[in-house]
């Protein structure tokens, strides 16, 4: 079935690129319709399990290119539904970065001062909270006893969880259940549906192509509930604005694919991708020596033996965001809890000898997980990815019924990455086997390449045309009325995990959409207020008790 629909402004994606500009432009007054190629889910549908066919893989998109693998979110509330909450402000020194170009990579107009209203509001609108060393969790409280035991500084991360909800199940990554966790769906997802807005899941955009009066045509597929490789009605809504959302793996896809029809992309577009220079070990503990060398003991008598305990990071090393340090030398170290179902697989044993992914020896590693403890790294790449020919839809070709596809991008590691990667590696070893406390093995990269949860700067924003396909309003090059407000427009690694960042970047954007949207007859005002919090995860009108 074919059908042609209108509104004021039309949003791809419901992440935080996306809801932020569906609140503001909807409360403005402006007709806001959201396409979300996930499904719709909320608190109670959200399972504490990673089987297959559970609703983690359900909101989850796997996608594996070449060199490198995207881990996002796919559903209503985007990353956010997904994500562990850590909301960390960018370092300083993130705003001069210079990378492979050799100049300023970010618009002379933005650095963290300029920013810092931006990240205010957002702080205020989940809110994000600092908490204290008596809230946090064994997992971070073993890794602070590390690092004060080697002589390295810990801090709790701010984040956005109601510790009031909070049960510490430490199963955040698959949605939470107690809407303790500051998702979307919390906050500017349902203040965007009192103003007005319309989210629809399960609608895929496949391109864009431009209407007779300057506005643009936005083509979507029907996503089948079940299996997602099954796509079923086509549909078509014009609009006088357009604000892509889509993810960093996603929105140069449909960019790219809508060139035969909108004409040639910023070249930049599909190129600079970066996987904010991420980067994970997983650390054996030794139950005895975490009692002797760190004196930890729990009741029962047991020293750690507690990584099922807990709520993703919650603590942070940031020693190595030192802005006199070399560039692609700066890096944070965060503790965290990685599902299962990629952690088991990915996770290699130290000092095998024989296979370090698969066989007896990783038998036995996996008998102790309970003992694990899986550090993060975030640190300065070089924005090596570039994506190459889209697929024939979407933004992969599909290749299990939900969760998994293979994609058109390329990345290939520069030395100056690798080196980094190499410090960090070097000092996780350096605070956890420390006098016998654990053994320590980097990831591997045999399996998927390179890996990220955090993908960025695949349509970026800056102030050269050659190297940025957004200015720094977020507007497409050579396309008027096309904004990005996703991870894509981040110009590059922030050491640091980057939600916060892409949520000031999109709430800093709003005012130039709406001038944009105004001189395109849109009768819309920017109001700058914050939504209301809310208590109950926002779900579809029809499946409202």
């Amino acid at each position: 079935m074919n059908s042609t629909e209108s509104t004021d402004v039309l949003v791809i994606g419901s992440g935080f690129g996306g809801a932020i500009p569906a609140y503001h432009l909807a409360a403005g007054g402006a007709r806001v319709v959201v396409l979300e190629r996930g499904p719709w889910l909320s608190g109670d549908e959200f399972d504490q399990d990673f089987e297959l066919g559970s609703s983690y893989t359900r909101i989850f998109d796997f996608v594996v290119g070449d060199g490198m693998s995207v881990l996002g979110g796919n559903c209503v509330g985007g990353g956010s539904v997904v994500y562990f909450a850590t909301m960390p402000r960018a370092p300083r020194f993130v705003f001069e970065r210079r990378g492979g170009i050799g100049r300023r990579m970010w618009p002379a107009s933005i650095n963290r001062d300029t920013l810092d209203p931006w990240y205010d509001r957002v702080t205020e609108a989940l809110p994000v909270t600092r908490y204290g060393w008596d809230q946090v969790p064994y997992a971070g409280g073993l890794f602070a006893a590390a690092c004060a035991h080697a002589g390295r500084t810990a801090n709790p991360v701010p984040s956005a969880v109601d510790l009031d909800r909070c049960t510490n199940c430490n199963w955040m990554m698959a949605g939470c259940r107690y809407d303790a966790k500051r998702s979307l769906l919390l906050n500017y997802l349902p203040a965007a549906l009192a103003h007005g807005a319309e989210i629809r899941p399960l609608h895929e955009v496949q391109h864009l192509s431009r209407t007779d009066d300057g506005g643009y045509r936005v083509h979507y597929r029907i996503v089948d509930d079940e299996d997602y490789r099954v796509l079923h009605d086509e549909g078509v809504i014009e609009a006088k604005i357009v604000i892509v959302a889509a993810g960093a793996g996603a929105t140069p896809v449909i960019l790219r694919r809508s060139e035969p029809d909108l004409g040639p992309m910023p070249p930049a577009v599909g190129r600079y991708f970066s996987g904010n220079g991420e980067r994970l070990n997983t650390a054996v503990f030794d139950e005895d020596r975490v009692r002797s060398v760190l004196g930890l003991s729990r009741p029962g008598g047991q020293a750690y033996a507690a990584n099922q305990i807990g709520r993703g990071p919650t603590v942070a090393s940031w020693d190595r965001l030192d802005p006199d340090l070399p560039e692609f030398e700066r890096y944070s170290l965060e503790q965290l809890y990685f599902p299962p179902g990629l952690g088991t697989i990915l996770a290699q044993v130290p000092d095998a000898t024989g296979p370090t992914w698969f066989g007896a020896e990783k038998k036995e590693l996996m008998r102790r997980w309970q003992s694990w403890l899986t550090i993060f790294t975030m640190s300065e790449d070089d924005n090596e990815g570039v994506f190459g020919p889209p697929p024939a839809t979407g933004n992969a070709e599909r290749i299990s019924q939900q969760m998994l596809g293979r994609g058109p991008l390329r990345y290939v590691p520069t030395a100056d990455t690798r080196r980094g990667w190499a410090a960090a590696d070097a000092d996780v070893r350096d605070i956890l086997e420390r006098d016998g406390l654990a053994r320590v093995m980097p990831w591997t990269n045999d399996v998927v390449g390179a890996y990220t949860v955090h993908p960025l700067a695949s349509c970026r924003i800056g102030d050269d045309p050659e190297t940025s396909a957004l200015d720094d309003r977020h507007e497409l090059r050579r396309h008027p009325g096309v904004f990005v407000t996703d991870g894509s427009a981040v110009p590059g690694a922030l050491t640091v995990n980057p939600a916060l960042t892409i949520a000031a970047l999109a709430e800093r954007a709003i005012p130039g959409i709406v001038r944009a949207a105004q001189e395109r007859g849109v009768p819309v005002t920017y109001h700058g207020g914050l939504p209301e919090g809310s208590t109950v995860s926002a779900r579809p009108p029809a499946l409202r008790g």
